[in-house]
């Protein structure tokens, strides 16, 4: 979230973990960094309300139980984006019959000499 927050500041980020401590340091990060545009919440996800365009995920939860825990904070016509290492082709085969994989994007981490994949997903009509 603090890459995305500095890379586009008109873009309003919300952050949630469920340890303090890191929630905290996010929070701190956000101050330090002079970030106008971070929220940090410690809490679990499927407690949180809201709605939102986006809902990203990093080394969370296996798709299903990702888009699961996070449905009802998605906006209608909103995307899941989930990073992950290698393909994910049997989490993707257990989603749920209404989530459908809009792209699944390889990426190039420097530095990092092993797999990235970011998934997109909606809900289907």
């Amino acid at each position: 979230g603090i890459p995305l927050a500095i890379a586009r500041p008109q873009l309003s980020v919300r952050m949630v973990d469920t340890v303090q401590k890191k929630a905290t340091f996010l929070q701190q990060a956000a101050i330090q960094l002079g970030l106008k545009n971070v929220a940090v919440d410690h809490a679990r996800v499927e407690e949180m309300s809201g709605q939102y365009a986006q809902i990203s995920s990093r080394a969370f939860a296996e798709l299903k139980l990702f888009v699961e825990l996070t449905r009802h904070l998605l906006l209608p016509g909103g995307r899941w984006l989930a990073m992950k290492g290698m393909r994910p082709d049997e989490e993707i085969a257990a989603l749920p019959a209404d989530i459908i994989v809009e792209q699944i994007i390889a990426l190039h981490v420097p530095g990092v000499d092993a797999e990235r994949h970011l998934i997109i997903m909606k809900a289907g009509s």
